[in-house]
């Protein structure tokens, strides 16, 4: 039996988890069709999901067909949580997208199917609510190939011959196999839909049954159980606690298999591998390659991580955009750290920040639905009643010239020195380590220490505080004491090292403020598009080259400009379209910010006064530490500064 990982992604309220209810009460799963307006969803068990009708989190289940046992994943539809939907797409054989028939293809729809591009996802679409009045299968269809891709190709379950002619078109081997022979192979057809050629379209109402069998047929038919390795590899997709506070590590097994008891990281063993069906769970005793499981025991895991043989994934495409401040309302700091701590280990791009200048919690978030539901959550689950003050956006810092970093640590009987090589990476990079330094500088076990360190926290840029990225930062060289290099040293030299360099470039003018981005879609009349175009470039806009399109006879504008400027937009277009505007907009990545002047003098950020990243030195002499500042560290290394 073909053993199949597929994950249902949608907009929201387009009736993804009501195709996914209708899957598992169709193949036996489930003894009644659960509802999401009714509460009583199989994939919503949640309490808050219940309470709001979306998903949340991702959820897993599984169903059998006549050929395949498909592991399904069930993930939020919300854009608030697209992050955590983009977390799920790295371990998928295949993608299910559900469309409304009403609604068409919508803002947060486009969003997913650039992700689904990014990750190579092969994908099905089903398109839900065709029971509604006035909707019309050639105008979806449409609407799809325009949107989306002019692969997008119904697929007729009774008669798909009759297009082979437009299947053939998207790969010439192809074609030309089926003008000789006028057919396609089965195999021909799939390895098309592998290698996202083709997209199959399937219309029918997921709440009334309709055209959820034909569905399950075609997925039977098309989709293929990928090879995979004899080594042992799984990678972490999800982190999140059961009802105990136990804490679950959710990976897919990608070659090998998985034992229970299994030593995977630093020590720690996997002590139950649960089989997770909705709520309910199963121990399993081993899971091979294409499994999916949740395991306990494992305290150091995070989404993204491989285990075994597998790589780490690379950084998510959805980040947190909006910077808020924890109100505490009377309760303990340390009490609402350690909640809000254990709700980020759960979503890391939550990013739970202690601020020292400002003596503040800060929380950097997607939206305000996010943040309704993290006050919930703390609320039910922590008994924590607070509030959160006003959004600000969450800008990012980065460099654009390489420079020589240096750190030292020699309190008395204590010795570490630290010298990084830090470079400009590509925008939307991240950040990335590496080492590039002999062991006649530095033995391995202290280069590991330096290692360590970098990942070990969020650096923080000296321009504003807020975090640095897209750089890559290499340990160079360094020194140890055999005598007096103890634990922490070297994280403290490390973390220095760091900070030194980002003041050496702010001396030189070297850094850059960045800021997020919205891709946008405006559909408006005729009549204020003059009042679109305007509002755009004022707020510091820029117009897709496509630039103004009639679509139905609306005006539609697309572009980006920064959230900074056009996270209120809605309300505006809303007013003056006397709401027959319609406004959409996404993520769109990080930018150089429009206006950097502005953003500094209002933060008025001191970087040498927040004493918790420090870019200053600790030397010693006549038996004493004594403090040396960022800019004459270089000139009392103990290591020769390397000129780069």
């Amino acid at each position: 039996m073909k053993q199949i990982v597929i994950g249902t992604v949608a907009h929201v309220d387009a009736g993804k988890t009501t195709l996914s209810e209708a899957m598992l009460y169709q193949t036996g799963e489930t003894r009644q069709l659960g509802r999401v307006d009714k509460g009583d969803a199989f994939l919503d068990p949640d309490v808050l999901e219940k309470k709001r009708g979306i998903t949340i989190s991702s959820h897993q289940a599984s169903f059998k067909t006549e050929a395949s046992a498909i592991t399904l994943l069930d993930t939020p539809g919300h854009v608030d949580f697209s992050n955590q939907t983009e977390q799920v797409l790295d371990v998928l054989d295949y993608a299910i997208l559900v469309i409304s028939a009403t609604d068409g293809v919508q803002s947060n729809t486009r969003t997913l199917w650039r992700l689904l591009k990014q990750y190579q996802i092969p994908t099905f679409i089903f398109v839900n609510k065709m029971d509604a009045n006035g909707t019309d299968k050639n105008q979806v269809l449409s609407d799809l190939k325009v949107s989306l891709s002019q692969g997008c190709i119904e697929f007729n379950t009774t008669n798909l011959a009759s297009s082979y002619d437009e299947i053939a078109l998207y790969n010439d081997n192809m074609f030309d196999k089926y003008m000789e022979t006028g057919e396609l192979a089965d195999q021909d057809i799939q390895q098309m839909i592998n290698q996202r050629e083709v997209f199959p379209v399937y219309f029918g109402s997921a709440l009334k049954l309709d055209g959820v069998n034909d569905f399950m047929s075609g997925l039977d038919r098309w989709c293929v159980e990928k090879k995979v390795p004899n080594d042992f590899k799984a990678r972490v997709f999800k982190i999140s606690h059961d009802d105990q506070g136990e804490r679950l590590t959710w990976v897919r097994v990608m070659g090998g298999t998985l034992k229970n008891k299994a030593v995977l990281i630093d020590g720690q063993k996997a002590n139950q591998l649960r089989i997770y069906n909705g709520a309910k769970f199963s121990i399993s005793q081993e899971v091979n390659a294409g499994g999916v499981c949740a395991i306990t025991g494992l305290t150091a895991t995070y989404p993204g991580q491989g285990l075994g043989m597998a790589e780490n994934s690379q950084p998510l495409t959805m980040q947190p955009v909006l910077n808020y401040a924890l109100n505490l309302n009377g309760n303990d700091v340390k009490d609402c750290l350690f909640a809000l701590r254990q709700l980020e280990d759960e979503n890391p791009q939550l990013h739970v920040a202690w601020s020292t200048h400002l003596q503040e919690i800060h929380i950097q978030i997607m939206g305000e639905v996010q943040l309704e539901i993290l006050q919930q959550n703390l609320l039910n689950q922590y008994q924590l009643n607070v509030s959160f003050g006003e959004s600000s956006i969450l800008y990012k810092e980065t460099i654009t010239k390489k420079v020589e970093a240096v750190g030292h640590f020699e309190p008395l009987r204590h010795y570490a020195e630290v010298h990084l090589l830090m470079e400009p990476a590509k925008l939307g990079s991240g950040i990335t380590f590496d080492t590039n330094c002999s062991v006649d500088f530095l033995g391995n076990n202290f280069q590991q220490q330096v290692m360590t360190s970098l990942r070990a926290k969020e650096h923080l840029g000296v321009l504003t505080g807020f975090p640095i990225t897209d750089m890559k930062i290499t340990l160079i060289s360094g020194r140890a004491s055999i005598k007096h290099s103890v634990g922490g040293d070297f994280r403290e030299a490390t973390w220095r090292a760091v900070r030194q360099g980002l003041m050496m470039l702010k001396s030189s003018t070297d850094l850059q403020l960045l800021e997020p981005w919205y891709q946008f879609r405006l559909e408006i009349e005729q009549s204020h598009v003059g009042r679109a175009m305007n509002d755009v470039q004022m707020m510091n806009g820029l117009l897709d080259n496509s630039g103004m399109t009639i679509e139905g006879g609306m005006t539609v504008l697309t572009g980006t400009a920064p959230v900074a400027e056009m996270r209120e937009y809605a309300q505006i277009v809303n007013n003056y379209t006397h709401g027959q505007g319609q406004f959409e907009c996404s993520f769109a990545g990080y930018r150089p910010c429009h206006n950097t002047d502005d953003v500094l003098a209002k933060l008025e950020y001191d970087p040498v006064a927040d004493l918790e990243n420090t870019p200053d030195s600790v030397f010693c002499a006549h038996g004493a530490g004594y403090p040396v500042k960022w800019s004459d560290v270089p000139a009392a290394a103990h290591v020769d500064y390397i000129n780069i």
